[in-house]
C-alpha cells in the first residue's frame, strides 16, 4: 500500500501507522487521525493509507482488547463523505482480517483484497519485477526466504537489505 502511495500522483498522500503514534493517548490519536482527514479534504484528490489498522487500534488478542475510542473515531472518519469537489481514497491494511470484520471496519471500505502468501515462484517474480537483484542472484535470494512469505515481509527484508541491516534489535 505504501509503495502504491509513493508511486501515485495524488497531490496529497499520507501514510498513517502505529509507529508514528507511539506513546500518544487515545485522544491524541483521535486528533491526529482527524487532522489527517481534514488535511486530505483540502486537496482535490487525496490518498490516505492506514497501515496495520489493528495496531492503530492497539488490538491485543489476549482478552481481546482494543481502543474503542480510536475505533469509533476511525469509523466516523471513514464514513464521512469528502466535501463537494474533493475525492479521497483510503487504503487500510491488516494482518488480521477477522478482527477487521469483527470491528465493523470491513463495511467502511468498498473493496477488500486478500494478498496470499508468496511461494518461491511468486517471490521470484516480485523480485524480478522490482529489479533489486541481478538475474543470476534471484535464485539465491529466493532460497533464503521461507517457503511461504507474506508480501509485506518481503518488502521489509528488501528494505533492510538495501540499508545493510541485519535485522537485530539492539
Amino acid at each position: 500500500a505504501a509503495t502504491l502511495a509513493i508511486g501515485s500522483e495524488f497531490p496529497f498522500m499520507k501514510l498513517v501507522s502505529a509507529d508514528t503514534m507511539v506513546g500518544q493517548s487515545e485522544m491524541a490519536k483521535c486528533q491526529a487521525l482527524s487532522k489527517v482527514f481534514e488535511d486530505a479534504y483540502k486537496s482535490p484528490l487525496s490518498l490516505i493509507v492506514l497501515d496495520d489498522i489493528e495496531r492503530l487500534l492497539e488490538y491485543v488478542a489476549i482478552g481481546p482488547r482494543f481502543s474503542n475510542v480510536v475505533l469509533q473515531a476511525l469509523l466516523t472518519l471513514l464514513k464521512r463523505q469528502p466535501p463537494p469537489g474533493r475525492k479521497l481514497l483510503v487504503i487500510g491494511t491488516t494482518s488480521l482480517p477477522f478482527v477487521f470484520e469483527d470491528m465493523g471496519l470491513t463495511a467502511t471500505f468498498n473493496v477488500s483484497l486478500h494478498c496470499p502468501l508468496l511461494g518461491g515462484d511468486d517471490a521470484r517474480a516480485v523480485l524480478a519485477q522490482l529489479a533489486v537483484f541481478e538475474a543470476h542472484e534471484l535464485d539465491a535470494a529466493v532460497a533464503l526466504l521461507d517457503e511461504q512469505t507474506p508480501i509485506k515481509r518481503l518488502f521489509m527484508l528488501l528494505e533492510m537489505a538495501r540499508h545493510g541491516g541485519g535485522g537485530g534489535r539492539g
